[in-house]
């Protein structure tokens, strides 16, 4: 869209087909590319833009995937099941998460950073599904699972106004 915001509707809803009207009852049917005149062109042109920003922004094994597909909507659709999955691919990635959120534990080695790095890679994962989970309910997690060499602190935080 930030491109251009028209190619965000050649990608959602498919190319422009040109067409022209034969007889009665007005029938319509796609033109002939030499009966293309210069709106025709562009708007055609817009399909190509987008598949090439398509083709810019993705690594070899996307394009591997997308390389057959001739409209920009096909590349888009092929990419978003890759990436995003199907729905019941998406619902066992958040069971998974929400095991490894219920597991979730601070190991003896473990530095604080460490901890905060992969606890937020788990809530980024309910996130990019379309899982959101409260921040009080993260921060209480957090909380829980640290050793109790932590107790003071925590317990300072938790006494603390606006947890």
């Amino acid at each position: 869209m930030a491109e251009d915001s028209k190619l965000w509707d050649v990608i959602y809803d498919g190319p422009f087909v040109p067409t022209k009207n034969l007889s009665h009852p007005a029938v319509a049917i796609p033109k002939m590319r030499k009966e293309f005149n210069d709106t025709d062109r562009k708007a055609i042109e817009k399909n190509f833009r987008a598949k090439k920003i398509h083709m810019c922004g993705i690594g070899p094994d996307e394009y591997n995937r997308i390389s057959p597909c001739q409209l920009a909507k096909e590349i888009w659709e092929a990419l978003q099941t890759t990436q995003e999955g199907t729905t019941q691919v998406n619902l066992s990635k958040i069971h998974m998460l929400t095991t490894e959120y219920e597991l979730f534990r601070m190991k003896d080695d473990e530095s604080i950073q460490d901890l905060h790095t992969q606890f937020t890679s788990i809530s980024n994962g309910f996130r990019c599904l379309g899982e959101s989970i409260k921040r009080n309910k993260l921060f209480r997690k957090i909380l829980s699972v640290l050793p109790s060499s932590w107790e003071s602190k925590v317990n300072s935080i938790i006494e603390a106004k606006d947890l």
